[in-house]
């Protein structure tokens, strides 16, 4: 990657990110709290989760991938080994896995000051290996950059993903909800 897509603020959900959810997904949010993350393009790629959902049912992953772009291009890392090759390194490099460590205590941190899920892991095989590329990805983008070492590496080995322009095509009042936002940035 030559430049990774720079942090965003956390914001609330407009009518026009439902709908970008939608369309990247191909259904409607649940648990939706937040938009974590928004790709460079303006639309989200990152979303917050509730730990519960709407039928109470525990719902561990936070920070939540929704750009299938980004998707496609960690599924092909995913698919190349590296997912094997970071727990590998995890077992031989004590820095990494204390780093690493940090990081699943992070993302437990933040899902706790929301809702506490005692006894749920955290998400992305944190803190003993790696299972989701998405995740860790998904975390570094939400939380910035030095929080989640691998979901980092993980982000600097990706293509520019919304360099080839947004991955959904808003019309009518969403569309014109989604301009009026990028105005104010």
């Amino acid at each position: 990657m030559e430049t990774p897509p720079p942090p965003t603020s956390r914001t609330e959900p407009t009518d026009a990110d439902v709908e970008a959810f939608k369309q990247q997904l191909g259904r409607p949010p649940r648990g939706l709290r937040a938009i974590a993350h928004r790709c460079p393009c303006g639309q989200p790629d990152v979303v917050e989760t509730a730990p519960r959902l709407p039928d109470g049912t525990p719902f561990p992953t936070l920070y939540y991938l929704t750009c299938p772009k980004a998707s496609s291009a960690i599924g092909t890392l995913e698919a190349n080994g590296v997912m094997k090759e970071m727990t590998e390194r995890l077992a031989t490099d004590p820095e990494l896995a204390a780093a690493y460590r940090a990081a699943h205590e992070d993302y437990i941190r933040r899902r706790d000051e929301i809702e506490e899920l005692k006894g749920f892991p955290s998400a992305g095989g944190m803190p003993d290996r790696v299972k989701c590329l998405h995740v860790l990805v998904a975390h570094s983008l939400a939380a910035g950059p030095g929080v989640n070492p691998l979901g980092d590496e993980a982000l600097a080995m990706l293509p520019e993903w919304w360099r080839k322009g947004t991955c959904v095509t808003l019309t009518g009042a969403a569309e014109a909800t989604q301009v009026t936002e990028g105005d104010e940035k």
